[in-house]
């Protein structure tokens, strides 16, 4: 029982780093691959889960500010808001929200033509170039 209980558990621990390995990243030397207005129209907590159907516009600026507008069916108006954002050893470190000195990391995780997929702490972002 032992052995097998030990068979198990080492068979677990080398097959796990299997599920991260498809998560490719796209290291960035700069900003220029991002730069531009982006749609994000899905989101989801894990990249094959159920994707949130959403509707906001980032826009890289090359002054290293992100122009976030956000629309809800609920509010007559868009909302936008302006963050931080840099490369930093290949990955887009922005602000977690405006006027907070919190940052987080977001991986590329796909960069093809005009469509790229980001994986940031809590969200993969699903999002077309416009």
């Amino acid at each position: 029982m032992k052995t097998t209980l030990k068979l198990l558990t080492l068979a677990g621990m080398l097959l796990a780093p299997s599920v991260y390995a498809a998560e490719k990243i796209i290291v960035l030397e700069d900003n220029k691959a991002i730069l531009g207005n982006w749609n994000i129209h899905h989101e989801s907590a894990a990249l094959h889960k159920e994707k949130v159907s959403i509707n906001n516009d980032w826009s890289f600026g090359r002054d290293g500010w992100i122009t976030a507008v956000s629309r809800d069916r609920r509010m007559s108006s868009a909302q936008g808001i302006k963050i931080k954002y840099s490369i930093v050893d290949g990955v887009i470190r922005k602000q977690f929200a405006p006027g907070r000195d919190k940052y987080e990391d977001c991986k590329v995780i796909k960069l093809e033509g005009k469509e790229m997929t980001l994986h940031c702490k809590f969200n993969y972002f699903f999002m077309t170039k416009k």
